[in-house]
């Protein structure tokens, strides 16, 4: 068969394309959207009581779709582009085949994959924000929330930290794929925005008891081992830096839940499920900015780190610490993503290995990106310290962007809609904010209304009798 005269085979695989490299970002990026699409979908909805199943469930489902299309329509260049300010890119639409079938600013692959794979990225952080504000924000202005934190918060520290012309970057910052730009901002954001929505209703935050653990492990299932796609695509390519940054991930993280299993043994008696959960998260956090140039035993010792400090914080200064009493963050996103995210910076610029450094930043000065540990070793303790300074100035400008930023968003958000539920949505759940319920089953003491077939309910004292069009049904 002949091919079309306008068909040019070098356009479709060009001399710079490294197929395998485009194959393995395409897999990863899909990993990383499982992570959301379902997994954080499956987790938000089986975390919280039933009658928020759907409500939770959604708002992942929402920000992802939004994401997307704002990342081509404007926040790809926003974060990766030509340099606006010393902090931003300029706006500009990544649509046009010119520009996505070009070779990316990082690897030997398109530009379309690059794109594909930070939107995912970019999609997850504003989902983990969502978990701050389960059970009493106003979905209409969740609607609103997501496009503007995205637009005016993640691509400037994704451009300061990660874009080559930001300031950040330039100083020297390690974060290998993420823990400043995606955890620590949502843990930060989602901290502030609890903080102007309000909490939950009080019976609410008295008894919260997920309502189906066995799909919350499947939903944490996938966002384990979704973070492959998380950590070993970092690089942008197949390489030896991809392999070690997976090991690296699950050895922190096996470490964590360790930790944090045998913390809730000694000192509740028991573990439990949702502190494995939670100390899988934090684990994976902690190792993020550090996944491919810290070697495997600084790993295991920062899975202690982060299966320890972020219990502490949540489970004894928590109820000490008055802020962290006055904000209702219903998922613990504060302390599984700010605490273990700053901890998991910091730690870098303690452990990073000079030699895994210039291997992932494809760089030679022998004064940029040298841990602390190998600093004091090598003699060049002025160079280690150097590095724990900047990683602590990015921690500080990442706090400072999302308080401030989240909380004009916050304010604007409420001159156009309530950023808290009405009292009856409060009240009833999924049934009064959707008009629909996650479970259809039978409680002792409850009656499912079928409101929108006009179904009339009959109740028993063993069984329930549904009539529908005419026709009584045993349930």
């Amino acid at each position: 068969m002949e091919l079309p005269s306008n068909l040019i085979p070098d356009e479709a695989s060009p001399e710079w394309m490294n197929k395998g490299d485009n194959a393995w970002q395409l897999t990863t990026a899909t990993l990383v959207g499982l992570q959301t699409i379902p997994g954080l979908v499956i987790l938000y909805g089986s975390m919280v009581k039933r009658k928020w199943a759907i409500n939770s469930a959604f708002r992942a489902f929402y920000a992802f779709a939004m994401v997307l299309i704002c990342w081509v329509g404007w926040g790809f260049r926003m974060s990766f582009g030509d340099k606006l300010v010393f902090f931003l890119g300029k706006p500009g639409v990544a649509l046009d085949e010119k520009f996505l079938l070009k070779r990316a600013f990082a690897g030997y692959l398109p530009t379309a994959t690059m794109v594909f794979f930070q939107s995912v990225v970019e999609a997850i952080t504003v989902v983990l924000i969502a978990g701050s504000l389960l059970g009493r924000m106003n979905f209409r202005a969740w609607i609103l929330f997501v496009p503007l934190w995205f637009t005016f918060s993640y691509t400037i520290a994704a451009f300061s930290i990660w874009c080559p012309q930001g300031w950040l970057a330039k100083l020297g910052v390690i974060d290998f794929a993420g823990g400043f730009v995606i955890h620590l901002s949502a843990g930060v954001a989602g901290f502030t925005a609890a903080f102007w929505v309000g909490p939950r209703a009080e019976k609410d935050r008295r008894n919260c008891p997920p309502n189906n653990v066995i799909l919350m492990l499947a939903g944490a299932g996938l966002l384990w081992m979704g973070w492959s796609g998380f950590n070993g695509g970092a690089p942008f390519v197949a390489s030896t830096i991809s392999g070690l940054a997976i090991l690296n991930t699950h050895v922190c993280t096996a470490t964590s839940i360790l930790t944090w299993l045998l913390l809730d043994s000694l000192f509740f008696g028991k573990p439990s499920v949702l502190g494995a959960i939670q100390g899988m998260i934090t684990g994976l956090v902690c190792i993020t900015p550090a996944a491919g140039v810290v070697q495997c035993w600084a790993a295991i010792i920062m899975g202690i780190i982060s299966g320890s400090v972020p219990w502490y914080t949540m489970m004894v200064l928590h109820n000490k610490v008055k802020l962290l009493k006055l904000v209702d963050d219903p998922i613990a996103i504060f302390h599984t993503h700010a605490i273990a995210g700053g901890l998991g910076g910091i730690l870098t610029g303690f452990f990073a290995v000079p030699k895994l450094c210039r291997l992932f930043y494809m760089v030679t000065d022998w004064e940029k990106y040298l841990g602390l540990v190998y600093g004091l070793q090598n003699g060049r303790t002025p160079a280690g310290f150097k590095q724990m300074g900047i990683q602590i100035a990015a921690m500080g400008f990442v706090i400072v962007l999302n308080v401030v930023v989240t909380s004009i968003i916050c304010w604007f958000i409420g001159l156009i809609v309530p950023l808290r539920m009405s009292d009856e949505e409060l009240e009833n759940g999924d049934d009064a904010v959707h008009g629909e319920e996650a479970f259809a089953l039978w409680h002792e003491g409850e009656r499912l209304v079928g409101r929108r077939h006009n179904n009339k309910v009959y109740d028993t004292h063993e069984f329930s009798f549904v009539e529908s069009k005419g026709e009584v049904q045993m349930v």
